[in-house]
């Protein structure tokens, strides 16, 4: 049997459990959920696999009622492979699928068919979607207009969360503020997810007038985004204003509409990557109020918790810290550079075990 066929197969079966994890978030009538996040994961050769192994164990005993994987899933060796090697789908099922009620994926730039500036990337994402739960139907008149492909929105208990694709990015407001509004006239929170992000301190790519822009007007509660390979919670935005200024709520605890909380995951198990600042690449460094906006940032392999009832959102980002960081299973992004002598990592000196590291908390609006 060879490979796409066994693929297809694959594909069949994971539908059949999608459908059915479907009907488990539709028939969910309590008020307290509980949704992991993670990003970037070390399903492959070509990432940290202790750390991958050791945020899953910690992903599974948290006993989320829905996981939500921002992207990129896979990361193999190969240059310019075929197809999906169905060993990738088996992990994916048995480590990201089974152990989760529910689950909401994003597409990632690895996780789509290679193309000439990214040879490795895995083709894998035509086996992996299919195991995510599916997106709400859509109930709206033909004229109203339509998320594209891989874009959609989930009612999940009081919370709408909106996936939308960056690969292209594509302006969401005219498919998605109709949605947004008639959540929150249900009382719901606004959780929007794409891989790139809008914001960072990572490798900056001014979005202010694009993406960023398009996303705050949504006024979305939260967004989280993954791609790099750590870890940023910036305060509550708003703006930006035409200078690219923002302003900005520093307060870990706040009210719901002070502004959006924009969080960067991508400590799942691909090799951390140090912030552009610390490589002294100045054409990717963040400008001051960039950084000003803030809140926290590490190299880390994390996750993220979010306790939501109707009435407020706790989130926990949880470092997962595998053990001994140096020697064949290093953690770290080409470790050769010499910029990482002078790099620290958040588990550096500490023990093995998983420990809060961060936390916010929005309050509904009286």
């Amino acid at each position: 049997m060879n490979v796409r066929v066994r693929v297809l197969i694959l594909l069949i079966i994971f539908t059949l459990v999608a459908v059915s994890a479907q009907g488990e978030v539709a028939q969910k009538g309590k008020e307290a959920f509980r949704v992991a996040i993670v990003g970037d994961t070390g399903i492959g050769e070509r990432a940290y696999r202790p750390g991958f192994l050791a945020v899953q164990k910690a992903l599974r005993e948290s006993t989320p009622d829905l996981l939500l994987h921002l992207g990129d899933f896979v990361y193999q060796p190969e240059f310019f492979p075929s197809a999906c090697n169905p060993k990738y789908i088996r992990e994916v099922k048995e480590t990201l699928v089974d152990p989760f009620p529910a689950r909401l994926f994003v597409a990632g730039d690895n996780d789509f068919p290679p193309i000439k500036w990214k040879p490795k990337a895995s083709g894998c994402w035509e086996g992996i979607a299919p195991m995510g739960t599916a997106f709400d139907a859509s109930s709206a008149p033909a004229p109203v207009a339509k998320p594209r492909k891989l874009e959609g929105t989930l009612t999940f208990g009081p919370v709408l969360f909106a996936v939308v694709n960056n690969y292209p990015w594509k302006d969401p407001r005219s498919w998605l503020e109709p949605r947004i509004r008639r959540a929150r006239e249900q009382g719901k929170w606004i959780v929007l997810a794409y891989h790139e992000p809008a914001v960072t301190t990572a490798w900056f790519v001014d979005k202010r007038k694009t993406a960023l822009k398009e996303i705050q007007d949504l006024k979305p509660d939260l967004t989280f985004s993954g791609n790099q390979h750590s870890y940023e919670r910036f305060y509550p935005l708003t703006g930006p204003q035409e200078d690219g200024s923002f302003s900005v709520v520093k307060e870990n605890t706040y009210r719901q509409g002070q502004g959006t909380t924009h969080i960067v995951s991508g400590g799942g198990g691909a090799f951390l990557k140090p912030f552009a600042d610390m490589q002294k690449n100045a054409e990717r460094s963040a400008p001051a109020e960039i950084f000003d906006a803030l809140a926290k940032r590490a190299l880390m392999n994390h996750f993220v918790i979010l306790d939501i009832t109707p009435e407020k959102i706790v989130g926990t980002t949880y470092r997962v810290c595998p053990g001994n960081s140096t020697g064949e299973a290093n953690p770290r992004w080409r470790p050769q550079k010499k910029f990482w002598q002078d790099i620290r990592l958040e588990c550096d000196g500490k023990a093995q075990g998983v420990e809060s590291f961060d936390r916010f908390e929005i309050v509904r609006e009286d």
